[in-house]
């Protein structure tokens, strides 16, 4: 199966055969004069479980593949030899970070050949959106909720109308802790409301987009809390006002800190893709949420910071506007579904998580 595509750039957040082994996909690239054309062979396989060698190997679409998240994602999957299939609005960007030479047998595509490479996937990944821990004007609130919801309706659109025998069988989905609403008293497990905020909304909505997937598809939400890594997120800006500052509190350091490393969240994603057990929604959140003020507190210690000069408020709202509630206002959020499940977290501290991190 093909589809040919003009060669231009064409997204907050997860089979059938004609042979009887697992064929890699190829992509040719075509060129004529001064247009170029792109085939994306994205081949569709069906395995036997029972029999196959190839039985624990999975095809996995992933949108949000070039972000801070869906990087360290398809780093773990490709090595364990699983094959991947880039869901992008960029083929150079997503060429750039994944280097046919360092992935072989990765596929890339653009919007228009989405539709073959989810039919005939195993599971699709959904984190495709704009970063929350950003400057927020309106055109970026707008964009922070409708591209959520734009990718997400695409990708159950195409799972819904593929083939019955073709059909992804999972879909793990993004969203965030952000629905809960913000309280510096309530703790919050999958069970609890949605708050009444701008960030619950979205998180409403997105999720809404993901439940029209089809009965028999295995649905994972993942509400994820504020992932903390080396090269991107919220700590990624908080670092250089800490080196400015003297390490101390943001604000009144008395919010809810719902945190998880980002290990720890791709482990998670991965146990959801193999897992029957792993279906509804599942918060992505260390199983020790932490006061803001200690969170700055062991941050500072990690820097070699002392921690006594707060940061004010106003210097991370200059950084981030609007989105620097996602950390100035917080949320106690307990991962209630993933200790039922027996999920193992090698970062339940955040100590531990912030010195892993900075070593």
């Amino acid at each position: 199966m093909s589809t040919m595509v003009g060669g231009g750039a064409s997204a907050f957040s997860w089979t059938n055969s004609i042979s009887s082994n697992l064929q890699l996909p190829q992509a040719h690239t075509l060129f004529g004069g001064e247009s170029k054309r792109l085939t994306i062979w994205c081949v569709n396989a069906n395995i036997d479980y029972g029999s196959s060698t190839q039985e624990s190997k999975m095809i996995v679409s992933v949108t949000g593949a070039t972000g801070f998240v869906g990087k360290r994602l398809v780093q773990r999957l490709h090595a364990d030899k699983h094959q991947i299939r880039v869901l992008t609005r960029s083929r150079s960007k997503a060429q750039s970070i994944f280097p046919v030479k360092d992935f072989p047998g990765i596929v890339i595509a653009e919007e228009p050949e989405w539709r073959n490479c989810i039919e005939g996937s195993t599971a699709v990944v959904n984190l495709a959106g704009t970063p929350i821990s950003t400057r927020w004007s309106p055109e970026i609130k707008k964009d922070i909720k409708q591209s959520r919801i734009r990718v997400t309706s695409k990708v159950v659109e195409l799972i819904n109308n593929s083939k019955d025998d073709a059909r992804p069988k999972v879909l793990i989905s993004a969203t965030a802790v952000g629905y809960y609403g913000t309280s510096e008293t309530q703790v919050f497990d999958e069970l609890s409301p949605s708050g009444n905020d701008y960030l619950a909304e979205v998180c409403r909505e997105w999720e809404a987009a993901a439940l029209k997937v089809n009965k028999d598809v295995r649905l994972a939400l993942i509400r994820i809390g504020v992932v903390l890594g080396k090269d991107g997120g919220a700590l990624a800006k908080m670092i250089p006002l800490f080196m400015m500052f003297a390490g101390g509190p943001l604000g009144s350091g008395k919010q809810w800190f719902s945190w998880i490393h980002l290990d720890d969240l791709v482990d998670l994603i991965y146990e959801a893709l193999s897992n029957p057990s792993y279906k509804g929604v599942i918060n992505g959140t260390a199983p020790n949420p932490v006061r803001l003020g200690e969170m700055c507190e062991q941050l500072g210690s990690a820097l070699g910071r002392p921690s006594w000069l707060p940061v004010p408020e106003i210097a991370l709202k200059a950084v981030l506007g609007e989105g620097a509630s996602v950390v100035l206002d917080g949320q106690k959020v307990i991962p209630t579904k993933a200790k039922e499940l027996g999920f193992s977290f090698k970062y339940q501290y955040i100590k531990d998580a912030l010195k892993s991190i900075m070593s």
